[in-house]
């Protein structure tokens, strides 16, 4: 018998002054029972940080392997952005790159181990995909906070990211990434 999603609903307070972004969202969040939780929580830090207009999470989730986790499309339906949350492949890389005109990969995984995987392979475009490391610190600060229920602000200010849990702050930044060509 499959398991079932389990739902999660986040209540945010994004506060993106780097872009200039003010939004409250309210995002409901399905995680698959395959899931971690450093997983899911990268994916909404993405969500906010790629917060713009025509994002949406990929309907079929983890097991949907042709969608990207996250898109961003344009009021045509057209992609305009890919992205990619852990460590996806190489393939799937160079695949995103000739499908959108952007694509951004945010990792929770450690990111050497990240980059030597992709040394060697062929990427379209690797040169321009923009890659973050989530701080594994990071994410074992907000694990706990993690629920069917959260409310929280994210705010971004010089890159530094501070998410605020009614007083409780995590603060980290991500650290950006080049893939080797």
């Amino acid at each position: 018998m499959a398991l079932n999603a389990t739902m999660a609903t986040f209540e945010i307070a994004l506060n993106d002054s780097d872009r200039h972004v003010y939004e409250e969202l309210s995002l409901k969040v399905a995680q698959h029972p395959s899931e971690t939780p450093e997983y899911l929580w990268t994916r909404v830090l993405a969500y906010c940080l790629e917060y713009t207009e025509g994002i949406a999470f990929s309907k079929g989730g983890l097991s949907d392997t042709e969608e990207p986790a996250i898109t961003v499309r344009d009021l045509t339906g057209s992609l305009r952005t890919w992205i990619e949350i852990g460590a996806p492949d190489a393939a799937r890389l160079h695949k995103a790159s000739k499908a959108a005109p952007r694509v951004a990969l945010y990792t929770h995984k450690d990111p050497r181990v990240l980059l030597r995987g992709y040394e060697g392979a062929r990427i379209h475009r690797s040169e321009e995909i923009d890659v973050y490391a989530v701080p594994p610190e990071l994410l074992d600060e907000l694990v706990p906070h993690l629920d069917r229920r959260v409310r929280c602000s994210v705010s971004v200010s010089g890159g530094e990211l501070f998410i605020d849990f009614a007083g409780d702050v995590v603060q980290g930044a991500l650290e950006p990434l080049r893939l080797p060509t």
